[in-house]
């Protein structure tokens, strides 16, 4: 219930903004169109109908941004300052988004003002809106319209750890009208405080699961047409995040390590099939070159292909660009010697199976080109860990290394901008790819993005 009534009020907001956002924007182009305010200094503004481009970014584009910033989180608990911060950010990627759709779609800003303005007062809107709304929230607590009155039974000691964990805001929401120790009390004394106290929900705190205790306490709110929450942190879990999902009829209590499906993962997949075709659309001269330099300077084919493992472990076949002999393959049980790489992983600074075209080609990283190809078959992300061969992963021998594969194999992740072959160690190699599974996001995904570009063009860590 207060995770639905969340989600519901995240919706309000969300359009509440994104209305709120289009009539500023209106009203900052009618300010400019009257000429009370005019920073570019032409005498007329062009029609308000080549504006609607700007808008239709804007709109849905605006709210999602804020969401991505924390905009919608904890409002009661924070203060103006990091709401100005969360504004400033997601407005920062706005812009971004515009510049992109100047540059790559030609669409022209036909006033400064009216954006300039927008950027001002947009702010100001959003701020005004999320204290408006904490007034009016604050104001139903206190005339005790929004409490909801509740029951918390179990176990005293667990009862207290659940009272305590409480947030502010789920504090302001929930009125405990009793705790009930189960240890000392039958399910009768239960029923009878939720006929008393006339509660519509009962939190169910436990330190050990006593199923046949639990299951007569759910049963007895269940004919009472109770709501029961059972606290269900006897599981220990140290990364798994637990959720409930229904499998058929049946109640699953499900325990996820890597990011649940939702609209930020459909959003990666969009980016990454645009941007695949975007990118071997225009990287074709260079397919080319390449094709052209290999039968020059190598005989053998130009592409290299392999099985890797990728999401979860399933094998498929990646491409490169051929940076070694056509043999290399046969030669590498005889260099596995000199590998300096600790654990499964095989990497030699000076390998000399790599041909002097290779050598550049890994160099620039223009040998992965062809795993556009991979991302648009949807086998890799452009971001993700990435993929081995299968017969690295057979050797694995931490539990920890498999959970690496959890997520879609990408053509760059935080191991290749903190330097690529510097990294010697496999552990820290899955160390990085672990943070970047445990605090996966869009932006997260943008920054690595960003900072792969100085990588490959500097060769930071690639030999």
């Amino acid at each position: 219930m207060l995770v639905r009534k969340q989600e519901i009020n995240l919706q309000i907001n969300q359009i509440t903004d994104a209305a709120m956002l289009a009539i500023v924007f209106w009203g900052c182009y009618l300010l400019r169109h009257h000429r009370l305010i005019n920073v570019d200094f032409l005498p007329d503004i062009a029609p308000f109908s080549e504006f609607l481009w700007i808008l239709a970014v804007i709109v849905p584009f605006g709210p999602f941004l804020l969401e991505l910033q924390g905009f919608y989180q904890y409002p009661i608990e924070k203060t103006i300052w990091k709401s100005l911060i969360q504004i400033t950010r997601a407005g920062v990627w706005l812009g971004l988004l515009i510049a992109i759709c100047v540059i790559f779609f030609k669409l022209s800003v036909p006033s400064r003002s009216v954006v300039l303005l927008f950027l001002l007062l947009a702010p100001v809107a959003l701020i005004l809106r999320e204290r408006l709304f904490i007034g009016i929230y604050l104001t139903r607590m206190e005339h005790g319209q929004a409490r909801e009155l509740i029951l918390v039974a179990g176990e005293p000691k667990k009862m207290q750890e659940v009272i305590e964990s409480m947030t502010i805001l789920q504090r302001m929401e929930l009125k405990i009208a009793e705790e009930v120790n189960l240890e000392e009390n039958s399910i009768g004394f239960l029923v009878d405080k939720i006929h008393s106290h006339s509660v519509g929900r009962v939190i169910l705190a436990f330190s050990s699961m006593d199923l046949d205790h639990v299951q007569k306490a759910i049963e007895a709110c269940e004919i009472e047409g109770v709501e029961t929450w059972l606290c269900a942190d006897f599981i220990k879990t140290s990364i798994a995040r637990p959720t409930y999902e229904l499998l058929g009829n049946r109640p699953m209590l499900v325990f996820r390590s890597t990011p649940e499906v939702s609209w930020a993962l459909l959003v990666k997949t969009a980016i990454d099939k645009s941007c695949a075709i975007f990118g071997l659309v225009m990287a074709s001269p260079v397919f080319l070159l390449v094709y052209v330099l290999m039968k020059i300077t190598s005989p053998g084919p130009v592409l290299f292909s392999q099985r890797r493992a990728g999401l979860h472990g399933k094998p498929f076949t990646m491409y490169k660009f051929r940076s070694m002999n056509s043999n290399a393959e046969m030669q590498r049980h005889e260099l596995e010697i000199h590998n300096e790489m600790q654990g499964p992983v095989f990497k030699i600074a000076e390998d000399p199976r790599v041909t002097r075209f290779g050598k550049w080609l890994r160099k620039t990283s223009l040998d992965e080109l062809p795993q556009l190809w991979n991302v648009l078959k949807g086998e890799m992300s452009l971001v993700g860990p990435r993929p081995l061969p299968l017969y690295e992963v057979d050797k694995f021998e931490s539990l920890s290394h498999r959970r690496r594969l959890s997520m879609r194999p990408g053509l760059t992740c935080l191991w290749q901008v903190e330097g690529r072959s510097n990294v010697s160690s496999f552990d820290d190699w899955v160390r990085l790819d672990l943070k970047y599974i445990d605090s996966w996001s869009l932006l997260l995904d943008a920054y690595i993005l960003i900072r792969t570009i100085p990588a490959v063009l500097m060769g930071l860590g690639a030999k």
